[in-house]
């Protein structure tokens, strides 16, 4: 598995670089936006981490070109505390994010995750197509349609729609999203899945307008058949 680390911080990157290694990762690093962003344009990964704080071109500029061209998980790596810096991430199209300074074992956690969902989406190649509410799912390619438009969907949003529509007109908590879908389970203050879901919202009405996922206070959401 390649991963790219767009970090400026060279010594953690060395870090990382070893310590993923020693677990199968392969890392490639790049320390400032501008030469980050070439690279990941540039070259195929299956996972890019990329910190908020970057010279010559800031995190949230390098995502919000790179989403224009592809759709590559991403996990941003954001200042402990700053809330906003995670919540903006998750709306330019960051499917993760870790506070620094963070437990090794908990990146290693998060980019497993990652892998894991990767071999998933490859084995619903043989699953049948979904089409549900103006909502079709063809998992063979991929893609999404809504009123025959095709969505561009990140592989996060694109998983958490194929959960809730596989379990249509039934309620899924925003732990079990998390942890079938992020790898992890959801803590206190995490708006992480709440991001992703209106992301998927804001997509899905841009050509198909009316409720289709339906929020059920402090229960989850629910992806509604329309019938």
């Amino acid at each position: 598995m390649q991963i790219l680390l767009i970090d400026d911080d060279i010594d953690l990157c060395e870090l990382l670089s070893e310590y993923l290694g020693a677990h199968g990762f392969s890392v490639t690093a790049e320390h400032d936006g501008e030469a980050g962003l070439t690279r990941a344009l540039k070259d195929e990964f299956a996972l890019i981490l990329l910190d908020v704080m970057l010279p010559k071109l800031d995190g949230f500029e390098v995502l919000k070109k790179f989403r224009q061209q592809k759709l590559t998980p991403l996990i941003m790596l954001t200042a402990r505390g700053e809330d906003f810096d995670r919540i903006f991430g998750l709306e330019l199209g960051a499917d993760d994010y870790l506070a620094k300074p963070f437990n090794h074992r908990e990146l290693l956690a998060r980019v497993k995750a990652i892998s894991r969902r990767i071999e998933h989406i490859n084995s619903l190649n043989k699953t049948p197509s979904m089409n549900m509410n103006n909502v079709k799912i063809c998992p063979k390619s991929r893609e999404i349609f809504a009123n025959n438009e095709r969505l561009t969907l990140t592989g996060t949003e694109y998983e958490i729609l194929v959960l809730l529509v596989k379990n249509v007109n039934e309620v899924i908590s925003k732990d079990e999203i998390s942890q079938q879908v992020l790898g992890r389970r959801l803590v206190a203050f995490d708006r992480s899945i709440d991001m992703h879901v209106s992301n998927i919202r804001k997509k899905i009405a841009i050509s198909s307008p009316g409720e289709k996922i339906k929020t059920i206070r402090g229960s989850g959401y629910i992806f509604i058949s329309g019938e």
